[in-house]
């Protein structure tokens, strides 16, 4: 039996106990916002993540507090004379359940359903905890309790917050965290099956805006027609964001980019994305130009009276959080200098507007060729039978250009288990567990096969 024979072997008879562990993993409520959910659910399942790979052989194990008072996991493995180390990341923290009665399985209960396991988690990313440890445990099931690589494993604790914990934290510990090849296993295949390199990253604007014209609430009957309505200039000055074909139209920002890579088929995103039938997609560009190349502008969330209990009234002030997607090659404060002076310059009825800068993302582009990029192909190719492709994500994850830049020489792959279908940070998010397995596969052939 050949060495990837056996490891095939070995990810699979562990499958069982990967399911197990998901089980015990999703029931953990590890969203790091102490307004929703207990700090001590963190610090379960972060105390559970370090005694699982402190199971597997890593030592120096340990819960480091970072400046937003997170825990992030640290563990390693020294390398043999001559051999690199590999950063295997995750994090364990998840986005809140978000519409409960929109979940078709319990949130927080690992539930098998045509095929896949559902709950909150279950991809996003302790989907990926899970594939970390079945490829370790594999390759000490055929090779013996010793790595033939050395092994940095961190495990974020506020990823979903956004708060930058393990951002700051990671400068002042260069040495603790050190590694020649970082696998930051927070992504996923453009479909089951496919494996994929994420070649890219959207980066991010998010800024609240403020619409106000009156003193106070007017009766509509009494004070409609000349008096200025702020959620009707709000909902005017939001409808100049995009035209009529969807594209976003924000002055100051190229809106024309091409994607040169993988393409999305048109019909695989309406389903990927749940469109309504006869409803148009956006834009004048294909379907990865939109998503992967040209900046793309979404309301998040708006302050206006709910409909139920509404009065006719005229509202005084309106405001709406917006994200602002911006492609590689476009700096985020470029594009807040742009989104800002839009949003000034397009206030109709010179309205008092206020906008507030919540956050902002660099964009990132992972490394596209390299010993390790070429290893980790061929481990693609032998787990999944065929050869791997790349794709751009919509989402952001700025802790990969603190990497970039704290260890410049170092080989930044992103992969995963988090493919389409798996819904992340929607109700009823899944996993495929033929990803985890083959996922795994990959992991343990390159961390196997992979001298530097």
């Amino acid at each position: 039996m050949t060495d990837t024979e056996a490891l095939r072997s070995a990810v699979r008879e562990l499958m069982p106990r990967a399911k197990s562990d998901l089980t015990e993993l999703v029931s953990y409520r590890s969203v790091y916002d102490a307004r929703q959910f207990p700090v001590e659910e963190c610090l379960k399942t972060a105390q559970w993540v370090a005694d699982a790979f402190a199971a597997e052989g890593l030592t120096d194990v340990g819960l480091h507090e970072t400046p937003d008072g997170s825990n992030a996991v640290v563990a390693r493995y020294p390398a043999p004379p001559g051999a690199p180390t590999i950063m295997l990341y995750c994090h364990y923290d998840v986005q809140p359940p978000l519409g409960d009665a929109e979940w078709q399985t319990p949130v927080w209960e690992l539930t098998e359903k045509d095929g896949r396991w559902y709950g909150r988690g279950s991809a996003d990313c302790k989907g990926n905890i899970v594939t970390h440890l079945t490829a370790l445990r594999a390759l000490r099931k055929v090779s013996g309790d010793r790595f033939p690589v050395g092994l940095t494993l961190v495990a974020e604790g506020s990823e979903e917050q956004g708060t930058g914990g393990l951002e700051a934290f990671v400068p002042k510990n260069v040495e603790l965290l050190r590694a020649d090849t970082l696998l930051i296993c927070d992504c996923g295949n453009f479909a089951v099956g496919v494996p994929t390199f994420t070649q890219t990253l959207r980066g991010n604007v998010n800024v609240v805006v403020t619409v106000e014209t009156l003193s106070g609430s007017m009766h509509s009957g009494m004070f409609g027609g000349p008096a200025p309505d702020a959620l009707a200039a709000l909902i005017q000055l939001l409808s100049t964001l995009r035209d009529a074909d969807g594209n976003t139209t924000v002055e100051g920002l190229t809106s024309d980019q091409k994607w040169d890579g993988a393409q999305y088929p048109e019909d695989q995103f309406r389903s990927d994305a749940g469109v309504l039938e006869g409803v148009d997609l956006l834009g004048s560009g294909t379907v990865s130009d939109m998503l992967w190349a040209r900046p793309a502008l979404t309301v998040l969330g708006m302050d206006v009276p709910p409909v139920v209990g509404s009065a006719a009234a005229i509202q005084p002030k309106a405001r709406a959080r917006l994200n602002l997607r911006i492609p590689p090659g476009t700096d985020p404060q470029q594009a807040l200098k742009a989104l800002t002076a839009h949003l000034q310059s397009n206030t109709p009825w010179h309205a008092n507007v206020t906008i507030e800068t919540e956050a902002t993302g660099s964009p990132f582009v992972g490394s596209t060729h390299g010993p390790a990029r070429t290893a980790m192909e061929g481990a693609f190719a032998a787990a999944y039978g065929r050869p791997s492709t790349t794709s751009g994500q919509g989402g952001s994850i700025p802790l990969c250009n603190v990497f970039a830049d704290t260890y410049p020489e170092a080989e930044i792959m992103l992969m995963g288990v988090e493919e389409p279908k798996c819904l992340i940070h929607a109700p009823n998010e899944s996993v495929d567990p033929t990803e985890i397995e083959h996922m795994a596969l990959a992991e343990a052939l390159f961390l196997a096969s992979y001298t530097g």
